[in-house]
């Protein structure tokens, strides 16, 4: 069973969001909060899988709380989707650089928030290529970029190779293809460069890659 947390300041959109996910077989809704302070004080009590994480919300913020969560070992294995209204919002890029998972926009049909949420549940990245490479081409040209992590000097030359395919969007078939590899090879390759990045997942391989220039910052239109 899946355990998600709400975490949003609009009543409507909690209950939505709640209709919609207690009505999945495999998912159930163990608490909901209001603002940043209270979601943080429900991960701690709750241990959720995922938490759906609105952005702007009173006393502290979507992007603070998710820090908090990502940045607490004793919540090592709680998800965070972040939840918005726009899909080019300068806080997703800073909670995807923070750990988040991937982002939904709140208008997102039913079907794809119960998909977002198994995606996630199963320690895969939420991941909309046309829409994530957009904001992270977006925002990774506006901010001032962190200094490349040393660690990206510990990846072979096909190892940079897979990562700048997964920062482009492919999937790992879509990788094994291009390579000319097995896909499992070409998933050992992706689990392995996070392991040695410290990434979470692909959506911080994703912003890693752009801000170390392993890839250029270009305007993809919505696929």
């Amino acid at each position: 069973m899946i355990r998600v947390l709400l975490a949003d300041d609009q009543n409507l959109v909690r209950a939505g969001f709640k209709s919609i996910l207690d009505g999945e077989a495999d998912i159930t809704v163990v608490g909901a909060a209001a603002d940043g302070e209270a979601a943080l004080g429900l991960a701690a009590e709750l241990r959720p899988d995922v938490v759906l994480m609105d952005i702007r919300m009173p006393r502290l913020d979507g992007l603070a709380a998710t820090r908090r969560i990502l940045g607490d070992p004793r919540l090592a294995g709680v998800k965070v989707i972040i939840l918005t209204t726009f899909d080019l919002d300068e806080y997703v890029y800073g909670a995807l650089r923070a750990g988040a998972s991937g982002f939904l926009v709140k208008d997102t049909e039913p079907t794809e928030l119960i998909h977002g949420v198994r995606v996630v549940a199963r320690g895969d990245a939420l991941l909309a290529p046309s829409v994530t490479r957009r904001l992270i081409a977006e925002f990774a040209g506006r901010v001032t970029r962190p200094e490349p992590s040393p660690r990206l000097n510990s990846l072979t030359e096909r190892e940079r190779e897979v990562m700048t395919l997964v920062a482009a969007g492919l999937s790992n078939d879509e990788i094994a293809r291009r390579l000319v590899l097995s896909p499992a090879t070409a998933k050992t390759h992706v689990s392995r460069i996070m392991t040695k990045v410290d990434a979470r997942d692909r959506a911080q391989l994703v912003v890693l890659a752009y801000e170390a220039a392993m890839v250029t910052p270009r305007w993809t239109q919505p696929g």
